[in-house]
C-alpha cells in the first residue's frame, strides 16, 4: 500500500488564477493585467476617475487570413463629473492602451457613467498608550533584553486597548 502524497498549504493565487481568468474572459479581457495595472497604463490622473469594465471584440471575419482583425471597443466605467474630461482624453487613452498591448487592439472607447468600485484603504492602527506599555514593561523583570521587553509591553498594551 502506497502512502498518499503529502499535502502542503498552497497559496490562494494558485486556485484563483484559473477561476479569475475564466471570469475575465467572459468580459473580453485576455488577462487581468489591464485591470490590475490600469493606473500604470492610463496614468494616475485618468485612473483616479475611470476603470476598465469590458472589451467588446468584433465577431470573427469569414476569411481571417485576408485582413488583420478589427479593433475592439474598450468600455470604461467613469465617474459622472469626470466623463467629459475622459472623453476628451480618449485619444490619449487609446494610444496608451494600444502601446500596452503592443498592437492596434483597441479602436474605440465607450464610456459608462457609474460609481467606481474603490477599495477602502485600511486605516493604520493607533499606537498603544505609552504609559500602559511602560507599566507593563516594569512588570516583566525576568526579561533581560530591553528591546524584547519593550516589544512585549507594546504588544500587551495593544491587546489591552482592544
Amino acid at each position: 500500500m502506497s502512502k498518499p502524497a503529502r499535502s502542503f498549504p498552497r497559496p490562494l493565487s494558485e486556485f484563483m488564477g484559473s477561476t479569475m481568468n475564466d471570469a475575465l474572459k467572459t468580459q473580453g479581457f485576455a488577462s487581468a493585467e489591464i485591470i490590475t495595472r490600469w493606473a500604470d497604463i492610463a496614468g494616475p490622473e485618468i485612473a483616479a476617475h475611470s476603470e476598465p469594465m469590458k472589451i467588446n471584440w468584433p465577431r470573427a471575419q469569414q476569411n481571417p487570413g485576408e485582413a488583420p482583425p478589427a479593433p475592439a471597443t474598450l468600455m470604461l466605467r467613469v465617474e459622472g463629473p469626470a466623463a467629459l474630461e475622459i472623453q476628451h482624453l480618449s485619444s490619449v487613452i487609446l494610444e496608451r492602451v494600444n502601446r500596452f498591448f503592443g498592437w492596434q487592439a483597441i479602436g474605440r472607447i465607450a464610456l459608462r457613467q457609474a460609481p467606481l468600485r474603490r477599495q477602502e484603504n485600511a486605516k493604520p492602527p493607533t499606537p498603544p498608550d505609552p504609559a500602559i506599555a511602560a507599566r507593563l514593561a516594569e512588570g516583566m523583570p525576568q526579561v533581560t533584553d530591553e528591546a524584547l521587553r519593550g516589544a512585549l509591553a507594546r504588544l500587551g498594551a495593544a491587546i489591552k486597548r482592544k
